[in-house]
């Protein structure tokens, strides 16, 4: 469910001229979610408020906690600023070390995991060879994402992701003040729809390339994954073993192709 996610607040602006006014001011509104699973605290992390159950469940998905939609029963909210899960009867909750726990900021990626290499046993490198995508829709993506964020538009503050099909249609898009967290919200609304694996999908996002967002495309299935910014070096390395396409520094008419180009219709 979509909850307010802008706050007002009065500033004062120093203009070109020198002159000073006061007005009102739009800013993102960032907000601790406690994740729950029963009475088991699994996260806290900061969040914009707005789709706490798609994160939750992005969340659950790209944790390798829960792998598919039947064994979510029932996904509630008690109080502000707290998602309770409830798993169907029957399903074991199964937690280890590269799980993450504590406090998560918006920001901070890759946090408590201990091991890197355990994710990698966590979700299987991308097998499907039926989407290509040509250059002229990889370049109009990035303006249909933007024309999505309304939230960008009155704070520029926030981060997107946005999930499109390989002709270039806009699916899912989400916004958060944490860029993990606005692919765990998109890939969230498409695991409780059932519409995993997003094998014939790409996850476009606004900011940066890291690891765990190439993580986070991979636990759904995505084969191509394209950024704003830059990729880091991990997540070129994750990318390439995964067999994931990763595209950076999409800024029409330019980008750069980092791993696996034959996604790509280049001519």
């Amino acid at each position: 469910m979509k909850e307010s996610s802008i706050d007002s607040q009065k500033i004062i602006r120093r203009r070109r001229d020198s002159a000073l006014e006061y007005l009102p001011d739009d800013l993102t509104i960032e907000e601790p979610l406690e994740i729950c699973i029963g009475r088991k605290t699994l996260a806290t992390t900061m969040r914009t408020p707005g789709h706490d159950d798609e994160l939750a469940a992005g969340f659950l998905l790209s944790e390798a906690i829960a792998h598919a939609r039947e064994q979510i029963a029932k996904i509630s909210s008690d109080r502000d600023n707290r998602v309770i899960i409830d798993l169907k009867g029957g399903v074991k909750l199964k937690l280890n070390s590269t799980k993450r726990f504590g406090t998560i900021s918006s920001s901070c990626g890759l946090c408590g995991k201990t091991s890197i290499d355990a994710i990698h046993q966590n979700f299987p490198a991308i097998t499907s060879k039926e989407i290509r995508v040509d250059i002229e829709t990889l370049l109009l993506l990035p303006e249909k994402l933007r024309n999505a964020q309304s939230d960008f538009a009155r704070t520029g503050g926030i981060h997107a992701a946005g999930i499109f099909d390989a002709n270039g249609e806009l699916k899912i898009a989400r916004e958060d003040i944490g860029r993990h967290n606005a692919v765990d919200k998109a890939i969230g609304r498409a695991f409780l729809d059932g519409s995993l694996p997003l094998d014939r999908h790409l996850l476009l996002v606004s900011g940066r390339a890291s690891f765990e967002i190439v993580q986070k495309a991979l636990a759904a299935g995505i084969p191509i994954i394209a950024a704003v910014s830059a990729p880091s070096t991990l997540a070129v390395s994750f990318a390439r073993e995964s067999n994931q396409t990763l595209i950076g520094f999409l800024r029409p008419p330019s980008f750069n192709i980092y791993a696996h180009v034959e996604r790509m219709i280049l001519t």
